[in-house]
């Protein structure tokens, strides 16, 4: 078995957990403070693992103000966490949304140069349709109009990534010549959401372009990432739908032409991690009681498209009162996620917050043992190239990670000893970026 692929997800600013803040140590205004992502950066690179990955919340709308938020610009962050760093991937969600496509390409290559290599941009379409009211007066688009427009989005941005071909800059202090002007190229994209003639003012970076990462889990979702991304980061609780996804999605690859072992699937795996079973489920208790059951009912609501009041504690979840997936303006992925866990284990509304604590994501409870059995089990069936980290409670959950978890995964052989490689795109590998054909 290949050494499997792990990222740390460093959520909401002080952890994936919803009661995060309030059960760590340390103030509720450390998710703002640069002393803590630089431990994170040097902890994580330490723990060898191959990146770090930050949210983008555009907006409080997105959270509310009962938890901090991951607000902070992700690429600003990532070049801070650069800084203290060699060999740790960083990576960063941009929306496609509300965002242009040449700010980001232009954002996001700074980041890959400054961090000689290292950098990912994350695409997702926005959700929350209350973040449109901080751009203007446009309504909040319809899923499949979002994602038409981050089909042309990633496009443009991946033009204006290689619109300088690897040779372009040439320095040629004697003959005065800078840049090849016959190898840096107008990309003229016309679209029905862009206009952008390009270039960007940056040369291609040492590892081509950085790595696109993508997050989605509808039909639409799965093409896109079919087509364009190199890494997949999905929310699956089941084991079953698990292997339905990663199978999937190499097929729609093989079918866009390309290798499906090109394409990494990344599922996350929220850990709640202790040296003992008894300390993890005393971590357990200790978040879910600070978050409140209040808290995790709200959002398991808003997850699944239902008021709260449809979710009664005791019964079954109500999933005949769930709409269409085609109706529904929310993260199509994220909800099947939760739905399809409460009808295969028959869980009433509390056992599954029980399960999940409120998380899209598989919830994986106990020791390093523990831990590696779930996360072996998921390789073993064809589920996973590796694991998004969805760390409980910063930074005491990437240190046990670090502490527990990685040397565990060591002792088995299924996570490397070292870095191999300077690039993120070598250390998770892909293969090199190929030029892009130039029209006559």
């Amino acid at each position: 078995m290949t050494d499997m692929i792990l990222a740390a997800a460093l959520m909401r600013g002080l952890g994936m957990h919803y009661g995060a803040w309030a059960a760590r140590d340390g103030a509720a205004g450390d998710y703002v403070d640069p002393a803590l992502y630089l431990d994170l950066a040097r902890t994580a690179e330490a723990g060898k693992l191959h990146a770090v990955f930050l949210a983008e919340q555009i907006t409080v709308r997105e959270s509310g103000l009962h938890r901090p938020s991951g607000a902070l610009d992700t690429a600003t962050v990532l070049a801070l966490m650069a800084c203290v760093t060699s060999k740790v991937g960083l990576v960063g969600t941009g929306s496609t949304t509300y965002n242009q496509p040449y700010d980001l390409a232009r954002r996001f290559l700074t980041l890959d140069h400054l961090s000689r290599g290292r950098a990912g941009w994350n695409s997702v379409t926005t959700v929350n349709a209350d973040t449109a009211a901080m751009f203007g007066d446009a309504a909040h688009l319809e899923h499949a109009d979002r994602y038409a427009r981050a089909d042309e989005f990633i496009d443009v941005v991946t033009a204006l990534w290689e619109s300088w071909e690897p040779d372009a800059l040439v320095g040629d202090r004697e003959r005065g010549v800078f840049a090849r002007e016959d190898g840096v190229h107008e990309i003229n994209h016309v679209g029905p959401h862009f206009s952008v003639k390009g270039p960007l003012p940056l040369p291609r970076s040492r590892q081509g372009r950085p790595v696109i990462f993508q997050a989605g889990s509808s039909g639409a979702g799965r093409d896109q990432a079919a087509r364009v991304a190199d890494v997949v980061f999905t929310a699956q609780h089941t084991l079953d739908d698990a292997v339905e996804f990663r199978t999937d999605l190499r097929a729609r690859a093989a079918a866009y032409g390309r290798d499906p072992d090109s394409v990494k699937v990344l599922p996350g795996i929220a850990l709640i991690l202790g040296a003992t079973a008894a300390e993890a489920a005393q971590r357990k208790r200790r978040l879910d009681e600070a978050a409140g059951i209040g808290l995790n009912l709200g959002q398991l609501a808003g997850r699944v498209g239902l008021p709260v009041e449809a979710l009664e504690l005791d019964k079954p979840f109500p999933v005949e009162l769930l709409v269409p997936d085609a109706e529904f303006r929310g993260s199509v992925g994220f909800r099947r996620s939760l739905v399809n866990l409460a009808l295969k284990e028959s869980l009433t509304v509390r056992e599954l917050l029980e399960k999940t604590s409120g998380s899209v994501h598989h919830q994986v409870v106990g020791t390093a043992e523990t831990i590696a059995d779930a996360m072996r089990e998921r390789l073993d069936a064809g589920a996973a190239d590796g694991f998004v980290l969805m760390v409980d409670m910063l930074p005491s959950g990437l240190h046990d990670i670090v502490s527990l978890l990685v040397p565990e995964l060591q002792r088995r052989g299924l996570f490397h000893t070292d870095y191999s490689h300077d690039t993120l795109r070598d250390n998770l590998g892909l293969a090199a970026v190929p030029a892009l054909a130039r029209a006559a």
